[in-house]
């Protein structure tokens, strides 16, 4: 019997929210773009090449390139852009697994007499792309999810890189190791201390050394991964562990009533979407990152699942109250919300007489219908009305169905 190699793209719009900016305004192209004004978001590869990259601070980013066209961003049109390419990619492969709004694993295998090669399909994929959506795609090429992606992040801009099979470990170990995925700043200072820095040096380092530097599990996923063992399989409607959403804050002080109406628009928005796809959770998570880029999370579990807002809303608010004072002596960059111990909503639900008061779910039901119909903002929170327009973004359903 034969069995065909695994083939797995990894697909992955280059410079997103910058390149849908460039695309609908033409002043714009081959111009340096910054998207967001207190802290970037996104830019465009004439702005990385002065050295601004995302999560940046907004005036480091206009020190470094003076030229650059700060704009505001449009999720909607972010959104709707990110529609329009999974659809293409739905229509060529039987399973996509669609891990953020602009990437995503297709898995390829055994369609070389149907659709073509890896290398065909995915030639046919960046020509759909950008004659349809008018947006550039790199793709990568390869038997391992891990390989694709990296493949895929060393063909930008614009471009697609096949790792033949049997080409796995000499493509891999003379790269940097920070191109690993999951290897960011901190790890890699600390794999660059002990004189790993490709991963050639993680791969020869052995896995005993590396789960004595990097603890049980994070020292053997990586060397696991340098040898280019991932038995990871493409899964089509995974399931989600958890709902979150957070916003960088910038550098500026920030008010309670201001931190807030932020706090309001997260929570809206992850409900929101628990709704949307049939999950309840029990456990609420508020993270907070300090203005010395330092993080803190705080989490409480409540007496029953829920997606219902007001309950979660109550409960981040004493986990905001709590960290009030920290934030007063630190500063504060970044506030996000999460609920985790996720579970479907399906089944009866256990009654309970009513002495903290009703969370009747018939209110959120209603409120989701009009924006689904309507849109976002046909009904907003009281507490909104002063926040301004860069809070409407977390009341957008990134998902692109409900699952």
């Amino acid at each position: 019997m034969f069995v065909s190699r695994p083939a797995i793209l990894h697909a992955d719009l280059d410079a997103f929210f910058a390149s849908v900016e460039q695309r609908d305004d033409p002043r714009l192209r081959g111009r340096p773009v910054i998207v967001g004004g207190g802290v970037v978001l996104a830019a465009s590869y004439e702005a990385r090449a002065c050295g601004v990259r995302s999560a940046m601070g907004g005036r480091r980013a206009r020190q470094m390139c003076p030229d650059a066209v700060v704009v505001r961003p449009r999720f909607s049109a972010y959104v709707e852009a990110s529609r329009e390419v999974f659809a293409i990619l739905d229509e060529a492969a039987p399973v996509v697994e669609q891990i953020s709004i602009d990437e995503a694993f297709l898995d390829v295998t055994g369609l070389e007499a149907i659709t073509g090669t890896p290398e065909q399909i995915a030639r046919r994929l960046r020509t759909d792309v950008r004659r349809e959506v008018g947006l550039p795609i790199s793709i990568g090429a390869a038997t391992s999810k891990h390989v694709a992606k990296i493949a895929s992040g060393a063909a930008k801009p614009d471009g697609l890189l096949l790792v033949a099979p049997g080409t796995e470990l000499a493509f891999l170990h003379p790269l940097p190791v920070e191109r690993m995925w999951g290897v960011g700043p901190a790890t890699q200072r600390r794999l660059n201390r002990h004189g790993i820095r490709t991963i050639g040096d993680l791969a020869r380092f052995g896995e005993a050394g590396l789960v004595r530097l990097l603890g049980l599990a994070g020292g053997r996923r990586l060397h696991a991964l340098a040898q280019d063992r991932d038995p990871r399989a493409v899964r089509r409607g995974r399931r989600r562990r958890s709902f979150g959403s957070q916003r960088a804050l910038g550098r500026g002080l920030r008010t309670p009533e201001e931190l807030d109406a932020t706090l309001v628009a997260l929570t809206d928005r992850v409900m929101r979407r628990m709704r949307a796809a049939g999950r309840i959770g029990r456990t609420v998570v508020l993270r907070v990152r300090f203005g010395d880029y330092t993080r803190a999370s705080r989490s409480r579990t409540l007496a029953r699942a829920t997606a219902l807002t007001r309950p979660v809303l109550a409960t981040l608010r004493r986990l905001l109250r709590a960290a009030q004072p920290a934030i007063e002596q630190r500063g504060i960059t970044l506030l996000g919300v999460a609920v985790t111990n996720i579970e479907e909503a399906v089944g009866g639900v256990q009654l309970e007489l009513p002495f903290d008061g009703v969370d009747h779910p018939a209110l959120d039901a209603v409120v989701d219908a009009v924006r689904d119909r309507y849109g976002s903002d046909a009904l907003q929170r009281a507490a909104l009305l002063e926040a301004g327009e860069e809070l409407e973004a977390y009341l957008m359903p990134f998902d692109r169905h409900p699952r």
